[in-house]
């Protein structure tokens, strides 16, 4: 792949597994660092990338990771606190061109932001997406036209 990003995702639960087998299938060098090794089941058996066990809040696992050859880097543990402080870690000490958390609180959501950390916050994207539906009558009520 001519374009191919070196890109660390910190999580290999249903998230984080499926972005790595996605983003390896389609050429781009990916390194997945996960506490449990048995989340790396999760991974398809033609994920062409490298696993790590360990703490990614340790700097020595970012730096065994090569978080400062990284392009991108997705912290998609099921930890606010600890995708937060890793994405900070990649940012301000690593120079992680682009990083992207995970956030499940819509409040903590805001804070990510100020530190200047782009997030997804499933909570937020689900409501939008229901509300989205009620607002256009596809919630499929009584009186919902097909």
């Amino acid at each position: 792949m001519k374009n191919s990003l070196y890109i660390v995702i910190i999580g290999c639960g249903r998230l984080g597994s499926h972005l790595a087998n996605q983003l390896s299938r389609i050429g781009h060098s990916v390194v997945v660092i996960e506490l449990d090794e048995e989340s790396f089941n999760h991974l398809s058996a033609d994920f062409s990338g490298f696993r790590i066990t360990g703490d990614a809040t340790q700097t020595a696992m970012l730096k065994e990771a090569k978080l400062n050859k990284t392009d991108v880097l997705f912290a998609t543990t099921h930890d606010d606190n600890i995708n937060l402080m890793v994405a900070q870690v990649a940012q301000k000490i690593f120079k992680v061109p682009q990083v992207l958390a995970r956030v499940y609180d819509p409040r903590r959501e805001e804070v990510f932001n100020q530190l200047g950390i782009e997030t997804i916050c499933p909570t937020s994207v689900a409501a939008e997406m229901f509300l989205l539906a009620v607002a256009s009558g596809r919630a499929g009520g009584k009186d919902a036209k097909s």
